[in-house]
């Protein structure tokens, strides 16, 4: 699996096997935290199978979800190259096959090999532009707009149609774009009112271009 990662596609097939002898592999329920925001940071880890959220949350337990990742995504190591504290927590929305490689083993391996820190590095600069991306779509657009962008993002090609197969909770898409969930629920009933998007169990099909406005 390890060969599948991006950062890690430039080892030996020696190397990998190493690598996976000191990664540890937990299986996680359906909505279990894998690391809460603010702890000490001691391992990088790997989706080896599932899916989850990448999220932050206040005193209040009030979230929004930053990202979300699947099978062969990785995610904790930017605490592991400031040592500071975990910057958000992660919970799985399935569940999940999550392998974990020591900071120890993590460090050394950039020492043995800065082409990963490289590879690091450019991943890290996706990530800031997706947080940016995110920073502009929450200041600049009302939130239809960041609802249709939301729906958008996550359908895929299908036919004639674009599909979200696991369809998010009203309160997920809430959660995402900073809003109530009963305005994300005011806009989902006139887009399906509209049949703009129709809702088959547990997919969602956007059956035409969504309006520009709402």
């Amino acid at each position: 699996m390890l060969e599948n990662i991006a950062i890690f596609s430039g080892l030996s097939q020696p190397e990998l096997e190493i690598l996976e002898n000191h990664m540890v592999t937990r299986t996680f329920r359906k909505n279990t935290v894998v690391i809460n925001e603010g702890d000490e940071a001691k391992s990088l880890y790997i989706i080896l199978s599932g899916k989850v959220r990448v999220f932050l949350s206040n005193a209040d337990g009030k979230e929004i979800i930053i990202n979300s990742q699947g099978a062969g995504d990785h995610f904790g190591e930017l605490a592991l190259l400031d040592d500071a504290p975990r910057s958000a927590s992660v919970m799985t929305t399935e569940k999940s096959s999550i392998g974990a490689i020591s900071k120890a083993d993590f460090v050394a391996l950039l020492a043995k090999h800065p082409e990963l820190a490289l590879k690091l590095t450019r991943e890290l600069t996706q990530w800031v532009r997706l947080l940016s991306d995110n920073v502009k779509t929450l200041a600049l657009m009302d939130v239809y707009g960041r609802v249709a962008k939301t729906l958008l993002a996550m359908a895929e090609k299908e036919g004639d149609h674009l599909v979200i197969d696991n369809r998010p909770t009203q309160q997920d898409i809430a959660n995402r774009i900073g809003a109530s969930r009963e305005m994300v629920a005011r806009i989902m009933k006139d887009l399906t009112t509209g049949n703009y998007i129709s809702i088959d169990g547990k997919r969602l099909v956007i059956n035409e271009k969504l309006p520009d406005a709402y």
